[in-house]
Order: structure tokens, then C-alpha cells, then sequence
């Protein structure tokens, strides 16, 4: 049964890609950056207002919605980069300007979308970050607030920021701490190290070594839906007994806006430098992308379905006209 309600979670946006995968009753969330592979106050935005369509969707049918979503998974259309973070140009422009208020409220928009995502909205859902490749500073902070961390043995995830005397505020601190540890997560923060995925998987920070990618990834969803009912009552036991306070992250962005508005002009020009390194693997990364993109048909439609122009398709039009570039048009999946 098609509603709107549920057409709107997927609507076309500027940095994201949204999918519905109906066989594991899973939305797809992939960041699709324009400029470079880092969370713009534009992908937040849209990031929020996904999360804010799904609560809405669930909200309408008082919590049995027509079309089950069970799983919310966060991953990359950029080729073996997850999501390097916050966008260090703009930090560097609103510090040199002195701009409080535009840093606080970038920071506010990053707990806000974290703490959404570790609270599984407040819904009957797990979240999943599927990394492929690196996640740097604020992008180790949203894998972080998933449930479940699934990563390709390439993966590589860690914080940076101490490099140019700022720390990662947006999430690093609380939810580190609370998977392993004050000690750790000073660490992890302090050292500035880039850890492996397999590294992360014997902290117990990667649930999941991912050696065949998005299979791996269903059959985690597949094997957790035998149990759903079990696990949901784990997670929710788990926010009881280290519940993640929204204030403490509040708290925390406060402290990072003042700490960035104190950080000197040559820590500016380190943070320059990584934004140039991330402009410059990003655009050679882009390269590649048309065989990354094909992935996006992976998910097989079942009809019927709304295309990309909102028109309603009943069957399959590449059975019958034969053409390559019927294909392409196939661009969400909601039945």
C-alpha cells in the first residue's frame, strides 16, 4: 500500500540518497555530497528532516504503519569514503569571524541528528552505519550513534581534530565513553590515531567485519529479525541503564564552540591543509563513482512502485521496450 506519508521520507534531496529495501524492511540513508564528503549544514538538514519524516510516518498510523521499517541504515555513495566530518572550510570562515552563534548553531544541528539516530528516533528501529572506507571526525561520531557498526575491512575511523588543538564535540566524547570506557575514549580522542576496522572490532566499538559489503549488512538484518522483538527490548533496556542525556551533548557543543573560537591562526592553516586533502581525494574519489552508483539498483522493486517523477509503475518496462536506459528511472523503491 502506497501513502504519502511514506513517500515523503524519500523524496529527492540535494546530499542524500534515500532507498527502501522492502525484503529487509530497511531505509537506506546514503550521503551524497556535492562539494566534499563532509556533513554541510545542507546534508544535516536533510538528515533531520529524514529522521523527522520517519517519526511522522509512525506517528500517523500510531506506531503500525502500513510499510514496516525495522532498520535505518547510514552509509556512502562516495567510493571508499564513509564521511570526513565537519566542514573544516566552514569552521575556519565563522572562527576567523567570530561568529558564536553559527558555530553553535551547526553544533546543535549535529547532536541534534546524533542523538536522534542513537535514540532509533524514539521508534521500534535499529540503526545500522555501514562504513566503507574512512570515517573521520564527525563522520566516526555518526557511525558511533548507530546501534550497530558493520565495517569493510578497509575502513578506517578516528578522530583528527587534536591535530589543528580542537576535539570532536558533536558526540565522541558521551558515546564513547559509554561503549567502553572514560579511559578509551580519552584514548581514542587525545591520540588523534586513525584505527582499522578490525582494531575497532577488538575494542567492541565494529560489531561487524563486512568482507562481501551491503550482503554482509543484510544478512545482519536478516539473521536480527528472527530476534527483532528481543533486541529492540536490549536496546531499550540499554538507553535505561546508560541513557544518553541530550543536555550532556548540549553541554559538551558549548564547550566546543568556545574551545574552536580560541584555537590560533596556524591551527586555522593545519585545518586548511586537511580541507584541501579531503578536496582533492574527494574529487579523485568522484572519478570512480559511476560504478559505485550501479549499486543503487541492487534492491530489486517490487510493483507496484513510485519512479523518480512520481509516477505510479505497475510492471516492468524493461521485459517489454528493451532499452538501457529504462534502468535509470528506477530511482525509488516504496510498495
Amino acid at each position: 500500500m502506497i501513502n504519502n506519508n511514506f513517500l515523503e521520507i524519500f523524496k529527492e534531496r540535494k546530499e542524500l540518497s534515500i532507498r527502501y529495501d522492502k525484503n529487509h524492511e530497511a531505509v537506506w540513508c546514503y550521503f551524497n555530497p556535492q562539494k566534499r564528503a563532509c556533513f554541510s549544514m545542507t546534508m544535516l538538514k536533510e538528515i533531520y528532516d529524514v529522521q523527522n519524516k520517519i517519526i511522522k510516518y509512525f506517528e500517523k498510523y500510531k506506531m503500525e504503519p502500513p510499510i514496516p521499517i525495522k532498520y535505518f541504515v547510514l552509509a556512502s555513495q562516495v567510493p571508499e569514503i564513509f564521511n570526513f566530518g565537519g566542514d573544516l572550510d566552514l569552521f575556519s570562515w565563522l572562527i576567523k569571524k567570530r561568529d558564536k552563534e553559527m558555530l553553535f548553531e551547526y553544533a546543535k544541528l549535529c547532536i541534534d541528528t546524533v542523538y536522534l539516530n542513537a535514540m532509533g528516533m524514539n521508534l521500534p528501529i535499529t540503526t545500522i552505519a555501514f562504513v566503507e572506507g574512512s570515517a573521520l571526525g564527525g563522520g566516526f561520531e555518526c557511525a558511533l550513534s548507530s546501534h550497530v557498526i558493520i565495517a569493510k575491512e578497509e575502513a578506517r575511523m578516528g578522530f583528527p581534530e587534536i591535530k589543528f588543538n580542537l576535539f570532536p564535540g558533536m558526540g565522541a566524547y558521551s558515546l564513547l565513553a559509554r561503549e567502553g570506557g572514560v579511559k578509551m575514549a580519552e584514548e581514542m580522542i587525545k591520540s588523534g590515531k586513525i584505527y582499522t576496522a578490525k582494531e575497532l572490532f577488538s575494542k567492541g566499538v565494529v560489531e561487524k567485519i563486512a568482507k562481501n559489503g551491503i550482503e554482509d549488512v543484510e544478512n545482519y538484518m536478516k539473521k536480527h529479525s528472527k530476534v527483532f522483538n528481543g533486541m529492540q527490548g536490549i536496546q531499550r533496556a540499554k538507553r535505561c541503564y546508560q541513557p544518553i542525556d541530550y543536555k550532556e551533548l548540549l553541554d559538551i557543543i558549548k564547550i566546543w564552540v568556545e574551545t574552536a573560537l580560541k584555537i590560533t591562526e596556524s591551527d586555522i592553516k593545519i585545518m586548511q591543509r586537511f580541507v584541501k586533502a579531503q578536496e582533492q581525494k574527494h574529487q579523485f574519489k568522484m572519478r570512480i563513482r559511476t560504478k559505485q552508483d550501479r549499486r543503487m539498483n541492487l534492491f530489486k522493486p517490487s510493483f507496484p512502485f513510485i519512479d523518480s517523477k512520481g509516477n505510479l509503475v505497475l510492471e516492468d518496462r524493461r521485459k517489454r521496450e528493451r532499452r538501457a536506459s529504462i534502468s535509470n528511472t528506477y530511482k525509488k523503491i516504496a510498495s
